[in-house]
């Protein structure tokens, strides 16, 4: 039998993907030469299994919210320390706002009007296994997939940024796509 403590490691665990997905999106391509978005998921983890005993909410969307948080956190220090000399607070004080909105972009891509508690906690859990199935994708695709859907990028946005055609980028995305519809079918 499982103790709570170990229960709660799971909970917080099912989290990684989606918190990947959001430090990928807001990670600056120019700060991820020198700390991947998965350095910062893990420092968001750690932080997340000794504060654990601190956090009093109940409900999943307040559990990712909280990771959120502490994700955003982190963010902010690793660009203020790498940019110390440079340091811009315009830059770092949207960081949250910034994680909030990509958040509620995912949440909106899977969900038209659900207000309920258990839609709100059924939406919680597709966010958490579209993240999943994301990082399955080949890097090209998922990257494609999370600039055009998640930032709202344009294909010419998207081109530059993967140094690529937009004929290039839209195969990347109708690929990504398909591949993450599919993904999605065999979790459930």
């Amino acid at each position: 039998m499982d103790s709570p403590s170990a229960d709660a490691d799971r909970d917080l665990d099912r989290f990684r993907s989606y918190l990947l997905l959001l430090a990928r999106v807001r990670l600056d391509p120019m700060v991820r030469a020198k700390v991947g978005a998965s350095d910062v998921v893990q420092q968001t983890m750690l932080e997340a299994y000794r504060d654990l005993a601190q956090f009093r909410g109940r409900t999943v969307g307040e559990q990712a919210a909280w990771l959120r948080n502490i994700l955003a956190r982190n963010l902010a220090n690793i660009l203020r320390d790498l940019r110390r000399d440079k340091r811009d607070i315009a830059r770092e004080l949207p960081l949250q706002a910034s994680l909030d909105e990509s958040a509620s972009r995912l949440e909106m891509w899977l969900a038209a009007e659900q207000s309920s508690p258990s839609q709100q906690i059924e939406r919680h859990e597709r966010a958490v296994r579209l993240a999943e199935a994301l990082t399955t994708l080949p890097e090209n695709q998922r990257e494609a997939v999370v600039l055009r859907h998640w930032q709202g990028c344009s294909l010419v946005e998207i081109s530059k940024r993967l140094s690529c055609t937009t004929a290039a980028v839209t195969g990347l995305l109708y690929r990504g796509l398909r591949n993450l519809r599919k993904q999605l079918h065999d979790l459930e």
